[in-house]
């Protein structure tokens, strides 16, 4: 089925929307509330909050936004229709001959997700996560408006690529623009050898990061913090949904406690 811009305003009237989708950008609440999104997906939505995290990063239809690591593409799945009519959508993800068997796997769930359905995602531009200071073929005219990424940090910690990728993001921004972060939140003062092994990242470390790559941290949002997540788990943020690396042992205690704390920073570039 094709899916166009009528076909979101039908599926937004249709839609029983929760509370705060009310008011505001009537095109991204569509998004989020399209049928061409898994059912799977949009139950977690409650816990992802797409529409209040967007809104925070600033997100609008006409802007040239980088989607950096965007894994199984489940921001991709609504970003891609929302930005396909008037703006520009880049995903830079791994390369598709990366040695890791992970990494290759990723990315080819990643483009076969894209080529199933054309019709919605024959605009995205996808390229490569730069792990140098320079994207090597992403290169918006102008400039990008908007990089995002979501709890891909500790990833980049672990490569060892975390202070070159967020130079190339300050590089591939028009002045002025912004960096969008979502990440797992580590309790203050932990180190980097504990953050590496459970997945959670202090907002110091970004913050310092971030900073020396030329940004300047502009806004804090808690809109996706889990008091709960007493973030002590045995398998660290991968014991939480939806990874539940531990299997069946203490599932019910994972599932109740949801997905991470997360902290989700707006960043400038200075």
């Amino acid at each position: 089925m094709k899916i166009q811009r009528r076909t979101f305003a039908a599926a937004l009237a249709a839609a029983s929307l929760p509370s705060w989708a009310q008011d505001g950008d009537a095109s991204l609440q569509a998004a989020i509330a399209g049928a061409h999104r898994s059912a799977a997906n949009r139950a977690r939505d409650a816990a992802r909050h797409p529409y209040e995290t967007l809104h925070f990063f600033g997100l609008t239809p006409k802007q040239t936004v980088i989607e950096a690591s965007p894994g199984g593409g489940w921001y991709t799945e609504i970003l891609a229709p929302y930005l396909r009519d008037q703006g520009r959508l880049y995903a830079a993800g791994e390369a598709a001959d990366d040695a890791d068997d992970y990494r290759r796997r990723g990315r080819k769930n990643f483009d076969d997700k894209l080529a199933r359905n054309p019709e919605l995602y024959d605009r995205v531009v996808v390229g490569l996560l730069p792990r140098t200071p320079r994207f090597v073929d992403i290169a918006p005219p102008g400039g990008a408006d908007l990089v995002l990424t979501f709890r891909n940090v500790h990833n980049w910690l672990e490569a060892g690529h975390l202070d070159a990728s967020l130079r190339a993001f300050h590089a591939v921004l028009k002045p002025g623009a912004v960096l969008g972060v979502e990440e797992h939140r580590a309790p203050a003062g932990k180190p980097v050898e504990w953050i590496v092994k459970n997945g959670y990242v202090t907002e110091a470390l970004l913050i310092e990061r971030a900073t020396a790559a030329g940004f300047k941290l502009d806004a804090r949002s808690e809109v996706n913090a889990n008091p709960l997540d007493t973030k002590d788990h045995p398998n660290g943020v991968w014991s939480l949904p939806p990874t539940l690396r531990g299997g069946e042992v203490d599932r019910a205690r994972f599932v109740a406690i949801g997905e991470s704390d997360r902290f989700t920073h707006r960043y400038v570039k200075a």
